[in-house]
Parts: C-alpha cells; structure tokens; sequence
C-alpha cells in the first residue's frame, strides 16, 4: 500500500512540475513576442528632442522621428501642397523662452505646433501655430498661426534615413533650425530677440 502511494505521490509531483514548466515557456515565448513587437514599433518612428541655448535662449523642438523605409518621402508619402505635422504621431512642436526674428518677422517666446506644407513647385510653407498639443494634424487650424514664412529645400546626394531636427548656432545671438529628410533639408535661420 506505501508503494502505491509512494507512486501516485511521484506521478502526481511529476506532472505537476511538467505543467509548470510548460507554463512558463508559453509564458515567456508571449513575453518575447510582445517585446518584440514594441521594439519593432519603437525604432520605425522613435521619439525624440533637439535642444539649444543661444545668447541665453533655450530652444527645444520635441518629435517623432519617421525613416523612409525605401518609400519616396515628398510627393509619394506626404502629398504635396498639403499640410504635415513635420513629423510622425503627435505634431512636432518648438519652445523658445525668448522672442526669436524669423525673416524679419517676430516669433514670440512661447510654444508652437510647427507644421510644414512641401511643395514641387514653389517654396515650402513653415508654420508655427499655437496648438502644439494635438496627434498629428487632426485639430490644426489655419485660425491658430501666428507665422507662416517660406524655405526652399535643398537637396543632397546622400540619404538621410530618419526625420532629423539640428538648431545650429551660427553667430552670437543667430542660429539655424534645420529639419532633414530622405534627400531634402529645410533651413530656418533666426536671430534671438
């Protein structure tokens, strides 16, 4: 009678132990799988910032930074003459704490969507609009900009895979915000006010 139970003690630890393991590799092959798939999502459009001081103001300019992915960019994903979040997911925006001069034109200290409208033919629209919280451009409002200028792009022989924002400074209290992409450049040249 002992060895009987001494038996069934043994099969049922056996099987007990079996399940558990089995359990914990489906558990950690769906754990894999997840991580995975967030991994994957977050390098196709990272988030990420650009900062600088010049002459005591600091310039922020926060965005999700989409690659091209062997896609045509301008006049394929983004159409042209239409509006764009100047970056994926949430609107790209810029903050300043001093009032910037941008094509003569006075960008109040503050934070700002910045939105783009490319264009084949003529120069591009660069908009600085005061909703900078919003997903994409779900709730822009041409009513709610406070400066529109105009850039031509310039192109590049070499490819720049990701959507990148550079602020240089290239004088005392002058600087540049230049958003890169694919094969085209942007450059917003301004001067600390």
């Amino acid at each position: 009678m002992k060895k009987i139970a001494l038996v069934i003690c043994i099969v049922l630890i056996s099987t007990s132990c079996k399940q558990e393991t089995k359990n914990d590799q489906s558990s950690n092959h769906e754990h894999e799988v997840k991580v995975s798939e967030t991994e994957t999502k977050k390098t196709l459009s990272p988030h990420t910032s650009e900062m600088a001081v010049i002459d005591g103001a600091h310039i922020h300019i926060d965005y999700s930074s989409p690659g091209v992915r062997n896609r045509m960019i301008f006049g394929g994903l983004l159409a042209y003459d239409e509006i764009w979040q100047a970056g994926a997911h949430k609107a790209t925006w810029i903050e300043t704490d001093k009032d910037l001069e941008i094509q003569g034109r006075d960008l109040e200290a503050g934070k700002y969507g910045f939105f783009v409208i490319p264009s084949q033919e003529d120069a591009w629209t660069l908009i600085f609009n005061t909703h900078w919280d919003q997903h994409g451009k779900d709730e822009y409002n041409k009513d709610q900009d406070v400066l529109r200028v105009k850039a031509e792009p310039s192109e590049s022989d070499s490819l720049t895979e990701h959507l990148t924002y550079t602020i240089e400074q290239t004088g005392d209290d002058t600087g540049i915000i230049r958003m890169s992409w694919e094969k085209l450049s942007i450059q917003i040249p301004f001067k600390v006010i």
